[in-house]
């Protein structure tokens, strides 16, 4: 070979060297925005608002101009209307994985079929679900993955799933029980916190050992009207290496709000509200910048997504289409002046229909049900099967206790210890009445799981009077409910445990108020509800 020849030679070679060895670091360096889109609260909304079909489409344009695009949900998606309770969360599961869900935690109502289904539609969710703080007491080890890490070219993210501890009493207790009662399933809970900030803290540890650029959380928590020391802001203060926390539970619409860690250095948190109000977009950029912001503006929508719910929901169409009665008024959850929902911390003549409908039927002297069973208002005129069921959605059964006066007083007292603020477990209430005095300050005792153990102080409750007669403390009543509440102890009711039960899970609760409805109201639901602020019966000194 002449000389010249294997000069050129040995300088191709050593250009071609050159370039193997520093060409890699800024061909794969990320040249475009890396984009996580996300939701949360859906609550088998898929046509409200935006729906699945304009989310679907506007993922497929997004990578069009970026192949860095991650899709996430924060939890609650399968519960919450009737095509979720008919399909006991399949068909949402199947709609997820039409549109291409990358990662997904369950939220407390992803448990609302029981343990068994949850982890069979785990099974059947094509990216499974993940959770740091779900674990399995008997072995301690996590029931699903903590963690999922993402590369995008030479940038590593972290998404850590978190779920809310309020699961073991705002889905059915029972659920995360053996068949003695006791607790079998834990999500971290504690009475300070710090087993939750424990367990996120040695997550986030893992995982930057692991090299990543970015630790998020993908978190079923809230920030207001939850339980404090649980909220997505408590754990921001508590915790330190976690850039963001794409939050949920609490159907907050938060475009972006900055916290401090326990270091001082900012973590964004956000939350799209519920539904599909919006599409939370956050945006990493070439230069490191974290962004996010909430898209509501959407107008294309995805051919083979919209099939796909066409599909799932014509399987149900001839039993939800099924006409029940009709309604000369609106039966509201929210307060018909400022359209803010009154159902969780105030008296509304949903809440009275659904209470007489289980204290008729039923046949008992009272009846309560709790304000966060009830999802929807059910409007004016013809209603279906399928608004019964927008309405009531969690197809609880119904049971009747026999009950002391004193534990008809610690319920309602437990009801109203938040208030003001909201509480899932706010008592709705028929055969009785009741004032709260909200200048007494709660005192209220609750274990480390938020159920409760005792009234250590004086009662905010007072002037409870059944038919008309003051409450006895010791007399016995019948009372009629769900079994979530009264025999299962969800919202921390634990008061009822061990009370005789006279009628055990013969009906369901919306076979009850279609029975009310049709047999006793004639099918015409008339002004005996008119008022959208019910009538009277509970009272509230402010």
């Amino acid at each position: 070979m002449p000389i010249y020849q294997l000069k050129i030679r040995q300088l191709f070679l050593a250009l071609l060297t050159f370039c193997f060895i520093f060409i890699p670091n800024s061909a794969w360096a990320i040249q475009k925005d890396i984009i996580i889109l996300y939701t949360n609260d859906v609550h088998c909304g898929i046509e409200d608002n935006l729906g699945y079909t304009k989310l679907a489409q506007y993922k497929e344009d997004l990578q069009q101009d970026t192949p860095y695009i991650t899709l996430v949900d924060a939890g609650d998606a399968i519960q919450g209307a009737p095509i979720g309770k008919l399909s006991t969360g399949e068909a949402i599961i199947n709609i997820m994985n039409e549109i291409g869900y990358d990662f997904a935690i369950p939220g407390n109502h992803e448990f609302d079929y029981g343990m068994d289904r949850f982890l069979t539609l785990n099974d059947k969710l094509s990216c499974g679900y993940y959770s740091s703080n779900l674990v399995n007491t008997i072995t301690g080890k996590n029931l699903l993955p903590a963690y999922k890490i993402f590369q995008f070219d030479d940038k590593k993210i972290a998404l850590i799933g978190v779920t809310t501890p309020e699961t073991l009493n705002s889905s059915t207790p029972a659920y995360f029980q053996d068949d003695k009662g006791n607790f079998i399933y834990s999500f971290n809970e504690d009475a300070t916190g710090k087993k939750l900030y424990t367990n996120i803290q040695n997550t986030v540890d893992t995982v930057q050992k692991l090299g990543v650029d970015y630790v998020f959380l993908v978190a079923h928590l809230g920030m207001n009207g939850i339980t404090p020391r649980w909220s997505s802001l408590a754990v921001a203060q508590n915790t330190q290496g976690i850039d963001a926390i794409i939050d949920g539970h609490s159907h907050e619409v938060i475009a972006s709000f900055i916290a401090k860690n326990k270091q001082g250095k900012n973590v964004l948190i956000t939350q799209t509200g519920t539904k599909l109000q919006n599409i939370g977009k956050l945006t990493i950029t070439p230069q490191g910048e974290i962004s996010t912001e909430l898209i509501n503006d959407l107008t294309k929508t995805n051919p083979k997504t919209t099939d796909l719910i066409n599909e799932e929901k014509n399987k149900y169409a001839p039993l939800l289409n099924q006409t029940i009665g009709t309604n000369t008024v609106k039966l509201t959850t929210n307060d018909p002046n400022t359209n803010i929902r009154l159902v969780r911390n105030g008296e509304t003549n949903l809440g009275d229909f659904v209470t007489d409908a289980y204290r008729v039927v039923l046949n008992t002297d009272v009846a309560i049900c709790n304000g966060g069973a009830i999802r929807n208002e059910l409007p004016m005129g013809d209603f279906s099967y399928n608004d019964i069921l927008t309405t009531f959605p969690f197809g609880n059964m119904c049971v009747v206790l026999e009950i002391t006066g004193q534990q008809l007083l610690d319920a309602l007292e437990m009801g109203a210890s938040r208030y003001p603020e909201e509480f899932g477990g706010f008592m709705q209430i028929s055969g009785a009445t009741y004032t709260i005095n909200s200048k007494i300050p709660s005192s209220v005792i609750t274990d480390e799981k938020g159920n409760f153990i005792k009234v250590d102080g004086a009662y905010r409750v007072q002037n409870v009077k059944i038919n008309g007669k003051d409450l006895d403390l010791n007399k016995k009543y019948t009372i009629g409910g769900t079994s979530y509440i009264l025999k299962f102890a969800g919202n921390g009711m634990t008061m009822f445990k061990d009370s005789p039960i006279l009628q055990n899970e013969e009906l369901s609760e919306t076979d009850v108020i279609i029975e009310y409805i049709q047999n006793y109201l004639n099918a015409t639901i008339d002004n005996e509800y008119a008022n959208p602020y019910g009538q009277n019966r509970i009272t509230i000194i402010k």
